[in-house]
């Protein structure tokens, strides 16, 4: 019986520690192609690129596992990879070890989850990997660990239909993690603040930053799985209908 194909891919870019992580464990459980940037594109959401070519180069990061390096975004990735470089659609797409939480509304802005939604477009399986550790000595091996358990689940059982998970590890040692929760997305935001520098030449520039806060107390929300220990599984859709709302709007003089 010939093994899944999985596509793996990243936003940090092809050396990424945390890429190197999830190849190591995605190769225990299937045939692996990696097609990840060239350079970090951290914060490109599901960015395309329409305006500039995109080019394509053989890596040799990985040793024998087939890699390659794009020029362009996560989402180039996945649909370069797809339509071109496998001209097929793989068993299972899986994106990250990112460092970093994507949880709540991170989920918009990430890279990293943005590759994860285009293969859920293409009904292909899908996982996005965040370790909640900027650092780059961060230790993957918790996450690993999980990603196992996910990505062997994924591929032996019934995975939903268009959906893609949103999968965050806490920053612990793997002996202090609480096991898997599935929950919802917590209504946590940045609020947003803009340091204001100036270049040698004394023109003044911007630096974004800000604090991420949650706007709510609850215990079945991925920040609080994360804050009590547990690695938190979201299953993430591309359909952004506000359902609930469309009888209100249908009440409207139009």
């Amino acid at each position: 019986m010939s093994k899944p194909l999985i596509l793996v891919t990243n936003d940090d870019g092809i050396t990424a520690p945390g890429l190197k992580a999830l190849v190591v464990v995605a190769s225990q459980l299937g045939k692996v192609i990696v097609i990840a940037p060239d350079s970090p594109q951290s914060g490109m959401g599901h960015a395309i690129t329409v305006n500039n070519p995109i080019r394509i180069d053989k890596s040799k990061v990985f040793g024998n596992i087939e890699a390659y390096t794009c020029s362009g975004t996560p989402v180039d990735c996945v649909k370069v990879g797809i339509f071109q470089l496998l001209k097929q659609k793989p068993d299972l797409i899986v994106s990250g070890i990112n460092h970093g939480s994507n949880a709540a509304t991170n989920v918009i802005y990430s890279g990293t989850m943005s590759a994860a939604v285009e293969g859920s477009m293409e009904n292909i399986p899908s996982l996005g990997f965040s370790l909640d550790d900027f650092s780059h000595e961060a230790d993957f091996t918790p996450a690993q660990h999980f990603a196992g358990i996910l990505i062997k689940q994924a591929l032996d059982s019934d995975f939903p239909d268009r959906i893609c998970l949103n999968v965050n590890v806490p920053k612990l040692p793997l002996s202090e993690l609480k096991g898997i929760k599935v929950c919802r997305q917590a209504m946590a935001f940045w609020e947003d603040r803009f340091d204001e520098r100036e270049d040698p030449l004394g023109k003044k520039y911007y630096w974004l930053t800000g604090k991420f806060k949650d706007q709510e107390e609850a215990d079945d929300t991925d920040m609080a799985a994360l804050k009590n220990g547990y690695v938190s599984v979201v299953p993430v859709q591309f359909d952004m209908t506000a359902h609930h709302a469309i009888n209100k709007i249908n009440k409207w003089e139009l």
